[in-house]
């Protein structure tokens, strides 16, 4: 199944197929941090895709029935990052399965 991703505020559109995953070793296969890094799309992820910051925090704006549902450890995880805001997510744990659109925060 193909989906589309847009990052704000690059306002950049890519098209993703759910064969194709994984694309990459940085967070959960089909992330929305394995997408960005895949399209050369600059989301900070010190700790490596592993759950472990919340450098990859990301906001999104629509298609968040679109992503896989939280757990507890990104819950946790994302008490701390800068500009929380109920529609936060870790960009390298929430897995995409239809159209989102994403906003990377500029902290």
């Amino acid at each position: 199944m193909r989906h589309k991703i847009t990052f704000l505020p690059m306002n950049i559109v890519v098209e993703v197929d759910d064969d194709a995953y994984p694309y990459g070793d940085h967070g959960k296969p089909g992330s929305l941090l394995d997408i960005a890094l895949e399209n050369g799309i600059t989301l900070e992820h010190n700790c490596g895709g592993n759950c472990a910051c919340t450098t990859c925090h990301v906001i999104i704006r629509q298609g968040e029935e679109n992503l896989s549902e939280m757990e507890e450890d990104e819950e946790d995880k994302l008490d701390q990052a800068p500009g929380l805001t109920p529609y936060s997510r870790l960009g390298c744990q929430c897995v995409v399965r239809g159209d989102v659109t994403v906003e990377i925060p500029e902290f």
